[in-house]
């Protein structure tokens, strides 16, 4: 999982699987406009060490503010349960090349973006011309705030891969009036990919039906001990398994003849839906390796480490809930946003066939706009509007400082949303015990950029997490073979490949920490299957174990560098996932979208301090059941000075700068041994 940076006429960013792996490997170059980021080589790193920042999750491209932003701030370096006893419906097998007639179609509910984006003062009216007392500078200005910032500079003369969001489906006929190509709808966000020429975008926002304009951004992919850490083994006792609740796992696909995914009794598959969205790529298969690892640990039943000599079982969450397998990555990683919200789309379109009732999304990219703006943000909420459960991993930028932020603000999206549960991740240190969990150095931390959204919601285990590896064709582990875990002699004394092939491999990062809160959501909606998205998240957050210390100390195995991480809801969120507790807690939150969305960082430069600042519509404001003193532990936000009076932070802008390096660090544990922090 190294990387390389490709020039790109578009200034892509790239969305990634925020995981970390088994050897340090370096990938850095500075990031000019048009720079973006994909699987290479290894390269040096930043100031002679390890930068630690997203494996698979965040990378940086030229970032200029939008024209009413000021330059100021960018300084600094820088997604109704069946019966619980149900038999699985029948796997299908589909191939999507994310085309139109691939598209789902759906209902669209009300999104954050459907409103009048970069309108000047100036009214407009309903045919789109500007009133008398409207300058032509107005309308400069009205079309610059509707094209993303990482679209600025583009080749005039080259073609280039648009997301057009509309306020109303009549806007797809602009986009013909430009001379773009129509190359896929997708309704779930009001928006078509299109090709168009660089010259012809300014002339595409002026239309008044155009909300935003972005590119099509390419992403790559952000169980003992795990269990017992956020009491799973409490709820698989208590008869909890997942049964019948559907979660689909958009990510680099699932192998196929994994046992560890079958049903309990091993008669049939529970991965019971197939379809790819790679581009030309028909497989649903994992040739990267990351989807099925993903696939374990939220629901995998520890199979293949019960009947071979394994020191232990390596069962997931919700070992019996149903799978859709929706590829979006391609054998190295790659894909783009578009794959994603084409896959988003199709998870809502199946959600009456197979009870989808979860989306886990162990991927991230950077941020480029506001969430209202993202178009990848905008699917995960039609996702959640629709009833489903988004998890999104937080990234693994926790360690990045060259803006001085000590990794703060370093959120990934579609994380950045704050309708979805977005996870960051803790290590267990080699226990399973619940208390013994701190927070790893490499976790993304909030605030969110641009709107300052109080995240990661919760965290999890997601250090040296062992789960089921692909069968074949596992890039990962032909990359970087100390991930495999292979079984043992009869003694279980010693381990190694004279004792049969490896069926499991170790990884860290967010990308972990994801599955398990979405398998624990799985028993949640098992248990009450008319829980809202918004009831089990505020649930989950309520319930999470808040015992923390306000400091934890933790060193980078790779590069023996030590950090201090600062302990905070911006670090942790509302803590870490507890099944058991989740389980027993019968509180209930509206049932309202948007009861539960994650509140804003407000800061107070006078006194220097930072308070969360819920919306009026959220259940965040009553004191008594939801407030902030019961969820997150502390209504003042404690923290560093230095960081909080850092106007990157809280500027319209992000944490990464045109100047910064990025390093594309894979954590390794040393000859095999447990990869991540210590």
């Amino acid at each position: 999982m190294p990387g390389k940076y490709e020039t790109s006429p578009t200034g892509n960013s790239v969305l990634k699987t925020t995981t970390w792996g088994s050897l340090i490997a370096f990938s850095a170059v500075m990031l000019l406009a048009g720079i973006r980021y994909n699987h290479g080589t290894p390269s040096s790193d930043l100031n002679g060490r390890s930068a630690q920042v997203e494996e698979h999750s965040q990378a940086a491209a030229s970032h200029t503010a939008a024209p009413a932003q000021s330059d100021s701030t960018q300084t600094g370096t820088t997604l109704r349960a069946l019966p619980r006893h149900s038999k699985s419906l029948p796997a299908q097998t589909v191939v999507s090349q994310v085309s139109a007639s691939a598209a789902a179609t759906v209902s669209n509910p009300i999104r954050s973006n459907q409103r009048d984006l970069g309108r000047s003062s100036a009214p407009i009216n309903d045919s789109g011309a500007s009133s008398a007392s409207t300058s032509r500078d107005d309308d400069h200005l009205v079309a610059a705030a509707k094209i993303a910032p990482d679209l600025k500079g583009v080749d005039p003369e080259a073609p280039v891969d648009v997301i057009v969001q509309f306020k109303s489906a009549a806007g797809a006929s602009d986009v013909a009036a430009e001379g773009a190509t129509a190359k896929s709808d997708l309704p779930l966000v009001h928006a078509q990919l299109v090709t168009i020429k660089g010259s012809s975008l300014a002339s595409l926002a002026s239309h008044s039906s155009v909300a935003y304009i972005s590119p099509d951004r390419p992403l790559k992919g952000s169980l003992d001990h795990v269990v017992s850490a956020v009491n799973g083994d409490l709820a698989y006792a208590s008869g909890w398994n997942g049964t019948g609740v559907g979660i689909a796992v958009i990510d680099s696909g699932i192998s196929r003849n994994v046992y560890d995914l079958n049903t309990d009794d091993n008669s049939s598959s529970r991965v019971v839906y197939n379809q790819s969205f790679v581009p030309g790529d028909s497989s649903t298969s994992d040739a990267f390796g990351h989807g099925t690892h993903i696939a374990a640990i939220l629901g995998g039943n520890g199979y293949g480490s019960r009947t071979s000599n394994y020191t232990a079982v390596y069962r997931g969450i919700a070992s019996e809930a149903t799978i859709i397998n929706l590829r979006v990555l391609d054998s190295s990683g790659s894909g783009s946003d578009s794959t994603v919200i084409s896959a988003i789309q199709q998870a809502v379109a199946l959600q009456s066939t197979y009870n989808i009732r979860i989306i886990n999304l162990s991927l991230s990219r950077g941020v480029y706009e506001s969430y209202t703006l993202d178009p990848l943000c905008q699917a995960v909420e039609s996702a959640w509007r629709a009833g489903i459960v988004v998890v999104a991993a937080a990234g693994n930028m926790g360690q990045y400082n060259g803006a001085g932020t000590s990794g703060y603000s370093t959120i990934g999206a579609p994380g950045n949303d704050p309708y979805v549960i977005t996870v960051g991740a803790t290590n267990t240190h080699g226990s399973g015990n619940q208390t013994s969990q701190s927070v790893t150095s490499y976790s993304s931390k909030g605030p969110t950029a641009f709107d300052h959204i109080v995240k990661p919601d919760l965290a999890a285990p997601g250090n040296a997490v062992i789960s089921r590896m692909s069968s074949s064709g596992n890039a990962l582990v032909a990359s970087y073979p100390a991930l495999a875990v292979y079984p043992c002699n009869s003694s279980l004394t010693n381990c190694g490949s004279q004792y049969g092939s490896a069926r499991y491999m170790r990884l860290s990062g967010t990308s972990m920490a994801a599955p398990v809160v979405s398998g624990v959501a799985a028993l949640l909606l098992q248990k009450t299957p008319s829980l809202t998205p918004d009831q089990v998240k505020a649930r989950l957050m309520k319930t999470a174990w808040k015992g923390f210390s306000s400091y934890a100390t933790a060193t980078d195995l790779g590069t023996g560098v030590v950090y201090q991480v600062e302990q905070d809801l911006f670090a942790l969120g509302a803590g870490a996932v507890d099944a058991s507790a989740a389980l027993a807690n019968t509180d209930l939150a509206p049932a309202n979208v948007g009861s539960a969305k994650s509140p804003t960082a407000v800061y107070n430069a006078v006194t220097n301090t930072v308070t969360i600042s819920g919306d009026p519509a959220t259940i965040w404001n009553n004191s008594v059941v939801w407030g902030n003193s019961v969820v997150w532990g502390n209504s003042v936000v404690w923290g560093n000075s230095v960081v909080w009076g850092n106007s990157v932070v809280w500027g319209n802008s992000v944490v990464w700068g045109n100047s910064v390096v990025w390093g594309n660090s894979v954590v390794w544990g040393n000859s095999g041994g447990a990869n991540g922090d210590q």
